[in-house]
């Protein structure tokens, strides 16, 4: 998320990206498909249209200060065509593709020196257990990733409590041991 410069359109698109896909768990197919129309930047709000219907996705304030830069000082520097609605565009103005999000996020991963593979759905993975772990309820975790059965969502509680077993069983005096 710290990579992005935002010292070119391409820094300061890509910095929003990264922080709406952080802030929201969308994924890829959500997020190159979003229209201007979809984002309430002073609500917070941003309307995504999934697989599973519609759902509005609140922003935290740094995400929605990202984006709000790009649509207001950048988007219109890279569009071309004046009717073109796409939220994200590339730097030939055209709707981002699933593609380009995928080497704009890789190219990232390798300038912050991470060496496993990073995706799309690696944030939105981070994104959902980053609030189970400070407690988000199941049920709006759920809501905010459009899963339509619980067990989708159960996924993440099964990878923290997983990862809990392990710190107990590495750093509790008596717990490995035994």
């Amino acid at each position: 998320l710290e990579q992005p410069q935002c010292i070119n359109p391409k820094g300061y698109r890509d910095k929003a990206i990264l922080e709406v896909l952080y802030a929201t768990g969308m994924k890829v197919s959500e997020l190159v498909d979003l229209e201007l129309q979809d984002v309430n930047i002073h609500m917070g709000i941003i309307r995504c249209i999934g697989s599973n219907g519609g759902r509005m996705v609140p922003m935290y304030k740094t995400a929605a200060k990202a984006l709000e830069e790009y649509i207001v000082k950048i988007r219109p520097l890279l569009i071309e065509d004046k009717e073109n609605t796409a939220l994200f565009v590339n730097t030939n103005g055209t709707r981002l593709t699933r593609q380009g999000l995928w080497k704009i996020i890789k190219a990232y991963a390798q300038s912050a020196g991470i060496h496993k593979d990073i995706t799309p759905q690696t944030i939105r993975h981070s994104f959902a257990s980053h609030l189970l772990e400070n407690g988000a309820d199941m049920r709006a975790i759920q809501e905010m990733l459009g899963h339509t059965d619980i067990s989708s969502t159960q996924f993440y509680a099964k990878i923290i409590k997983n990862r809990y077993k392990d710190v107990y069983n590495k750093f509790h005096p008596r717990a490995a041991k035994q």
